[in-house]
Order: C-alpha cells, then sequence, then structure tokens
C-alpha cells in the first residue's frame, strides 16, 4: 500500500513527512469523501505538480517577462491559456491566480475603487466571504450589500437582487457562491447587470467542471468575468482561472500581475493544462453528468429518510442539509461522519438560529464519490450510513461508528483512487 506517483526520495530525505503523505493518501481510500469542494486529480495531476517547473520564476506574462529563460514556461503557460479558453468558449483566460479568493480580489481591483458598493450573496445564504462578507478584506475595504435565497423556497431571490441593484447602483455584482445546490440564472443575472451597468462577475468555482461538462449552464456570454478554482469539480490542482470577455481582459491581467501577486506557480499551470486537458475529453462529459446524478439520487434517498434539504434537492452537485428536525446539530454529526467513515463539512444554513461555528447544517457533494467510480445505486446505501451515524449522534452511541467505517472501508476497496495503490 503506498502513494503513487512513489515518493521514494522523500521518504530517505524526511520519513516524517512521507509517512504523513502515505497516511493521507491511505485515509483518503479509506473513506467516502462527500467534501462538496474537494474531488480527486488524476495521477498525471499528481505528476505535474511535483514537477522542476516548481524552480523557475516568471513575473509577467508570456513573452513579456521579468526573468530570461522562459521559452518553455511560455509554452506551459500558453498552452493552459488556449484550452482554458477552449473548453469554456471564453475569448481571455489568466490563469495565474494562486487561488479562487485572490482571483476574485482581482475582480475587485479591475473594476472597482475602495468604497465602492458591491452586490454579492449572504454567507449565511450560501455566498462566499470574498463576495462582500463583513469579515473578509471584501467587505471592509468596499460596501457590500447583499442579497439571499427566499425563506420557503431556498433559492436565489432574483427579485430581491433586481431590487437591491436598482437602489444602490454597485459597480460589481456576484453571482454563484459556496453553498448553492440549484443551477445559477446567468442570464437574469446579466439582465440586472446591464440595467445598473454592473460588472458582472460569475464565480464559479464550485461548479466550473459542471460547466466543462455540459451539466450546468455556462456563463460565458452572460458574465463579462468568470472566476474559478481549478479544483474541485474541475478536478484540476489547487489553482484559479480568470476568464473574460475581450473588452475586459487587460484590466484583468493587470490587477492580477502586477496588482495582486509576482511570479505564478509555474508546476501548477502546467497540471492546470493537463486537467483542461482532460476536460476537453468526452468522457469528462460522461463525469460531469454522473456528478448530478449522483447528487439527485443521493439527495432523493435522504428525502426519503426524512432529511431536509435545503430548497428541497439540487439541480448539481452539491447539497445543504437542516438537520434541525433530527434533533442533531451541524458540527457533531459531521465530526461523527468522520469518524464512521463519511467525510464532509458542518455549514450554517440560511436562516439558522445557530452560530457559524455550531450551525444547523451540514454540506456534501459528490464529485469525489463520481471520479472514484460509485454510481446512483449506491447513493441509498450512502444515505443509509449518514442516517445510522446521524441517529448514533442523537442517541450518544459512539460504539455503532466503527461498524459504519468497516462496511465502508469494504465497499470502497472495489474503488481505488487515483494516488493510492492498495
Amino acid at each position: 500500500m503506498s502513494h503513487q506517483p512513489a515518493i521514494p526520495a522523500l521518504a530517505a530525505a524526511d520519513p516524517e513527512v512521507a509517512g504523513l503523505v502515505e497516511d493521507e493518501a491511505k485515509r483518503q481510500h479509506e473513506k467516502i469523501r462527500l467534501i462538496a469542494s474537494e474531488n480527486y486529480v488524476s495521477q498525471a495531476v499528481l505528476e505535474a505538480t511535483g514537477t522542476v517547473l516548481t524552480n523557475k520564476y516568471s513575473e509577467g506574462y508570456a513573452g513579456k517577462r521579468y526573468y530570461e529563460g522562459q521559452q518553455l514556461i511560455d509554452q506551459v503557460e500558453t498552452l493552459a491559456i488556449e484550452r482554458a479558453k477552449s473548453v469554456f468558449g471564453a475569448e481571455h483566460a489568466n490563469v495565474q491566480p494562486y487561488s479562487g479568493s485572490p482571483a476574485n480580489l482581482a475582480a475587485y481591483l479591475a473594476f472597482a475603487k475602495p468604497g465602492d458598493t458591491v452586490l454579492g450573496m449572504a454567507l449565511p445564504d450560501g455566498g462566499h466571504l470574498t463576495h462582500g462578507w463583513s469579515v473578509s478584506a471584501t467587505g471592509k475595504w468596499f460596501t457590500p450589500v447583499r442579497y439571499g435565497v427566499g425563506k420557503e423556497t431556498g433559492r436565489v431571490d432574483l427579485d430581491q437582487v433586481r431590487d437591491l441593484a436598482r437602489e444602490h447602483r454597485p459597480k460589481l455584482i456576484f453571482a454563484g457562491g459556496t453553498a448553492i445546490p440549484r443551477t445559477i440564472d446567468f442570464p437574469a443575472f446579466a439582465e440586472i447587470a446591464r440595467e445598473v451597468g454592473a460588472v458582472l462577475v460569475a464565480d464559479i468555482a464550485h461548479i466550473a467542471g459542471l460547466v466543462a461538462g455540459g451539466a450546468h449552464p455556462s456563463p460565458v456570454g452572460h458574465a463579462q468575468v468568470i472566476t474559478t478554482t481549478t479544483h474541485k469539480t474541475l478536478r484540476g490542482p489547487r489553482g484559479a482561472m480568470i476568464l473574460s470577455d475581450a473588452e475586459h481582459a487587460k484590466a484583468v491581467d493587470k490587477a492580477v500581475f502586477p496588482g495582486l501577486q509576482g511570479g505564478p506557480h509555474n508546476h501548477t499551470t502546467a497540471a492546470i493544462a493537463v486537467a483542461l486537458g482532460e476536460a476537453a475529453k468526452p468522457s469528462f462529459a460522461d463525469y460531469a453528468h454522473a456528478i448530478v446524478a449522483n447528487a439527485k439520487a443521493l439527495a432523493e434517498a435522504l428525502v426519503e429518510r426524512g432529511y431536509d434539504l435545503v430548497s428541497g434537492g439540487t439541480d448539481n452537485h452539491l447539497l445543504l442539509i437542516d438537520l434541525t428536525n433530527k434533533g442533531v446539530a451541524g458540527k457533531p454529526a459531521a465530526q461523527a461522519l468522520d469518524r464512521a467513515g463519511i467525510e464532509l463539512n458542518y455549514n450554517t444554513v440560511p436562516f439558522d438560529p445557530r452560530k457559524p461555528f455550531d450551525p444547523s447544517g451540514i454540506r456534501l457533494g459528490t464529485a469525489a464519490i463520481t471520479t472514484r467510480g460509485l454510481r446512483p445505486e449506491h447513493q441509498p446505501q450512502v444515505a443509509e450510513w449518514i442516517d445510522r451515524t446521524v441517529a448514533a449522534v442523537a442517541k450518544d452511541d459512539e460504539a455503532a461508528l466503527p461498524a459504519i467505517a468497516a462496511e465502508i472501508r469494504e465497499l470502497l476497496a472495489s474503488f481505488p483512487i487515483p494516488g493510492y495503490t492498495a
């Protein structure tokens, strides 16, 4: 049993770190990983992230660098850019942002000034910290206005979005978030943004793989700027991209460099190129649609067991569950599920009366288990394991959890992961 690709040099030089890597590979193999922002990358992506490209500094852009020796790095970055434009049908792509938050910060730097008004989804309703939430720099440096979901529907209240936009005339409007289980209506957001003269930023970090695979409508042609991480459903390395139309491309590039960061991480850029190459294959579309099929099957199985899903279900990879009717809070449930072999996160639900660090809900997603090969017919069993664990928490029955974990390990033995040989 070992990490793949093998790490003999690391094991010889630093057995302590190597041991932790090996243990983490085994942990990822043995658990049903339902964290909505996680996935398994291919071994090719893993190999790309561990190459000598990490040795090279490359401030600037292809053909316009500040250091010499860029002949091959320029080709790597250009390849990633062209693949991003092709996969998403975008006019421009910047593959240098280090992660999703800096990508969003670049949109602020490019198209707003400190103190300007920005409109984003409230964090408790499913938005992201960088969409203007109070503890984020974006909520401190700009004037945030927040929209949410309807109390009865659990879906984005577009009438509220329109009313707030008309009243406050924001410079930026963010569409997307971190806990949205339903299809994002990009054309409706675009209409509102046009009406008030705002730049529409579509944050598709969670759904980029679904968009690439045709399992979710694309914001291209509706949002002038699109930000995304490259992991999650896109199944690439821990990085980010910004897509834009040609009109906004120069401002985006200037905001990323020199506005926010120095040299890009070239090993990550190469891995992004590899992941985008994978996303261009027909099999990726099958994978993207399978993610949604698994999520819908899991949602149906949980509803049948009496679980309260925000918005009543899902259109994408993500489920948000309010555990109030089960008499269990989200945090102890998530921690117990981890001990039982199911990895997810506790999460605030809309109109949650509990505090964010001890909320009422849990959030889960099906990207990683889909990559692993689980299908809709497996989801009733996954729901049964979740239900048994939540019931055990309600009864303070810790002894029930090891048996569930053993059953999960037995099932997963037939579904190997990239990056680990059992």
